[in-house]
């Protein structure tokens, strides 16, 4: 079973293989009473990846380690500059199944394979406090790389390494830092030893060839910035049926930083949201805390996004992409819906008064909560290591690397942009104005339920029209913000006042009191009303305020 550790680092650039000793006198750095040398370890290391670099290209580097007193396979995620998640697992043969699923999303039906071998001579050194409590551990590590494929080179260096202890503050690495600086020690240019020992180890073009191959990239950026005819992703043709996605993931061309065109902002935001699915995959496998909240939020801003910019994104392309996505998000949805529910439930019954619980109400509900939460866990997991999900990341790659943008994405964004933010403000406001004719009941509910839904995309349509539109969009943003609230606070009573008539039910047949689940039931109709009542003074604001 694979552990993880959060790991917060600097790197730093030592002298040539077979300089100097770089490091300077460490006792000087404030708060360090100590340096213990902890001797040499000798650390052989093989980095996998695909035959194209996937994980290397995302800043991901999975490798087997022996030596040392951490041998093993080991991933290292990006959780920001200097700090990655470094996922364990013992030593074995093969790349373990946990860690290969924690990089499938980037990977996808390809092979992992060796592509570099770093041996390393550590020469570790431990910062201590005055009570001999670890600081840091400093290493200077002599390394030599050889190339295992895609080449044959080899390459030799020095760094250095500084490592917060757990738990540590990450000040002391600027403390430490300031003493290697005035010590003439700079910062690695590389973000990892495998960085390096890929660009050091990589076969060398001729210039010309180099010159082409730049040449070539820049006219691909250029042509994938322009609009096809209607029905065709750029030059690449539909991507319309995801069932027959090539499994070889796409390289998009990278887009042009500054949005220019209608095409480019909507395009910017796409990218972001496809983006954002691909990097929460391994959260969401690890269940690491909201990953599947903000997963669900990514596939929903883009299918709105597909939706709402309908002039500038072929939707006869965009819909089926967009059936997928919605497929996608109810997966996720069973899971975060679960726990949400809990959540509410869980609070009701806190803030009840001890004369009203009667019978094994949290006992039930834990019950009731962990068995559906451990099926839905399965499933999620099973529908990650699916097909028809990897089929769709292959999708959504192709689609942003060849867009089917149409004629309105070359035009100017205030007008195309904006245009499409009032049309869904408009549909908002139509549902929002028949939900307040209806009386209180399942009607009201659904109607109440649709204006969310409608005012969530609209929400994901100002974002993405913000960088172009500026403050009235952000303002929009806002303001569906809030009335998305609203209606999701009532939603949430309608869906727990569900999951208390079951759990009655269930407590009923046991033959336990079932008064406690009634007086919850009656509070979360009380909070259905209080929303009912505040929605037209709310609307009302949002009204006057209007769309960008």
């Amino acid at each position: 079973m694979a552990d993880t550790k959060r790991e917060i680092e600097r790197k730093y650039e030592g002298p040539p293989a077979g300089g100097d000793a770089p490091l300077p006198d460490l006792t000087d750095v404030p708060g360090v009473s100590g340096v213990i040398d902890k001797g040499v370890a000798e650390l052989d290391a093989t980095y996998y990846d695909t035959a194209d670099q996937r994980l290397a290209t995302a800043s991901l580097t999975l490798r087997r380690r022996t030596g040392g007193d951490d041998a093993g396979w080991h991933l290292k995620l990006p959780v920001s500059e200097g700090v990655r998640d470094e996922i364990r697992a013992p030593l074995s043969d093969t790349v373990p199944e946990d860690l290969t699923a924690l990089v499938r999303s980037r990977i996808r039906e390809a092979e992992l394979v060796p592509v570099v071998r770093l041996l390393s001579a550590r020469d570790i050194r431990h910062l201590v406090d005055a009570s001999g409590t670890l600081l840091a551990e400093v290493s200077v590590d002599r390394v030599r790389a050889e190339r295992l494929s895609g080449g044959a080179g080899s390459a030799e260096w020095t760094e250095i390494e500084v490592e917060l202890a757990d738990d540590g503050d990450p000040a002391f690495l600027d403390k430490v830092e300031k003493k290697l600086r005035k010590a003439g020690i700079k910062r690695s240019a590389s973000a990892s030893k495998l960085a390096k020992a890929l660009d050091d180890t990589a076969p060398r073009k001729p210039e010309k060839a180099e010159k082409a191959e730049k040449a070539e990239k820049a006219g691909k950026a250029e042509k994938a910035g322009k609009p096809g005819k209607a029905g065709k992703a750029g030059t690449t043709g539909k991507v319309a049926d995801v069932s027959k996605a090539t499994t070889k993931a796409a390289k998009p061309e990278p887009p042009d930083s500054t949005p220019r065109t209608a095409g480019d902002h909507i395009l910017t935001y796409a990218r972001a949201q496809r983006d954002a699915i691909v990097e929460l995959d391994p959260a969401v496998r690890r269940d690491v805390p909201d990953s599947v909240h903000r997963m669900r939020v990514a596939t929903r801003r883009l299918r709105s996004t597909f939706r709402s910019y309908g002039k500038i994104l072929d939707r006869t392309v965009t819909d089926p992409i967009g059936v997928e996505l919605k497929w996608l998000a109810a997966e996720l949805g069973v899971d975060r819906d679960q726990e949400v529910l809990t959540e509410h439930l869980t609070t009701a019954l806190d803030d009840l008064p001890s004369d009203l619980v009667t019978g094994p109400v949290q006992a039930r509900l834990s019950t009731w909560s962990g068995a559906r939460r451990s099926g839905s866990r399965q499933h999620l997991i099973a529908v990650l290591d699916g097909k028809r999900y990897l089929d769709l990341l292959t999708t959504l790659d192709t689609l942003v690397a060849g867009p089917p943008l149409r004629e309105a994405a070359s035009k100017k964004p205030e007008k195309v942009i904006a245009k499409a933010v009032r049309k869904d403000f408009e549909k908002v406001a139509d549902l929002v104005g028949e939900a307040l004719e209806l009386p209180s009941g399942s009607a009201r509910d659904l109607a109440m339920h649709d204006a969310r839904k409608k005012a969530k995309r609209t929400r994901y349509a100002a974002e993405a029209a913000t960088p172009a539109l500026g403050d009235p969009a952000a303002d929009l943003v806002k303001s569906m913000k809030s009335l998305q609230t609203l209606l999701g606070d009532h939603q949430d009573s309608v869906m727990v006042r569900g999951a208390l008539r079951e759990l009655a039910t269930e407590a009923h047949e046991a033959g336990e009191n079932a008064f406690t689940y009634g007086v919850l039931y009656g509070r979360a109709e009380q909070r259905a009303a209080a929303v009912e009542a505040e929605l037209p003074g709310e609307w009302e604001a949002i009204e006057d305020k209007g769309a960008v």
